[in-house]
């Protein structure tokens, strides 16, 4: 792949991380503002759980009242002019209910939901009743970044063996509740590994890579989400933005 582009947007989108934190700086709100910041935009977080985790798993999880996180949203909201917002580890379903008001009186023009269900570790990241409630927020969203493990459980379906049946699922849940859908196929076995948007209106827009041998994916999915949050905030075109999303992540890999 040709090396990306270091040029940045012709504004500076303001882009707003509501997730979980990573001590080792690699996943949750330590990965979205650094994502933000490579793609050129402007980084702002508001804290939904202190995780405690590294490369290698989970080992806790501290959820603060919902209350406080309401409080942060307002902070920023009451000060900032917000162009995207992206969301990764909700935790749990209070917790989805008080982002769900705060987007209601402040509906951003780009929302990417990462569903955060699963982690690449193997690691639950969402309490069992919040499941149901998280189905229900991505219906919400501009588009929803799920790995494969996470697609299944939207769509109700078994896990997808392979990119055809992972676009298949993506293709009737988008119809169904007209948010578009990237899917990811890093977690299946190929030589290329595509990322694909997927819309309402049946358009594929692929965006094809090399897989890389590699252990350095901690938090590839916070990165590309937020990134990506990032250039659809900025205007670009979601092809475009998917585009440049992926072949940055992919060199940062």
């Amino acid at each position: 792949m040709s090396p990306v582009a270091p040029s940045y947007p012709a504004r500076i989108p303001r882009v707003l991380s509501i997730a979980g934190t990573d001590p080792s700086g690699g996943a949750g709100t330590a990965a979205d503002l650094k994502s933000i910041t490579a793609a050129g935009g402007y980084g702002m977080s508001a804290v939904t759980a202190l995780v405690a985790q590294n490369t290698r798993g989970v080992r806790d999880i501290h959820v603060p009242p919902a209350a406080f996180l309401a409080q942060q949203l307002r902070a920023v909201g009451d000060d900032v002019e917000i162009d995207a917002v992206k969301t990764g580890m909700l935790a749990t379903a209070e917790l989805i209910r008080t982002v769900s008001a705060w987007l209601e009186e402040n509906p951003p023009k780009i929302l990417v939901v990462d569903p955060v269900m699963v982690a690449t570790s193997g690691d639950s990241l969402l309490e069992a009743d919040a499941q149901q409630a998280m189905i229900a927020f991505c219906a919400r969203a501009t588009v929803v970044t799920p790995n494969i493990e996470e697609l299944a459980r939207l769509t109700g379906q078994p896990r997808a063996a392979n990119e055809r049946a992972a676009l298949e699922q993506a293709q009737a849940w988008a119809e169904h509740t007209g948010v578009a859908v990237v899917v990811k196929t890093g977690h299946l076995e190929s030589a290329m590994v595509t990322n694909t948007w997927v819309g309402p209106d049946g358009a594929h827009l692929a965006v094809p890579s090399t897989r890389l041998n590699s252990t350095s994916t901690h938090g590839t999915g916070c990165s590309l989400s937020a990134a990506l949050a990032t250039r659809l905030g900025a205007g670009e075109s979601p092809h475009s933005a998917l585009a440049w999303s992926t072949q940055w992540l992919h060199e940062s890999i």
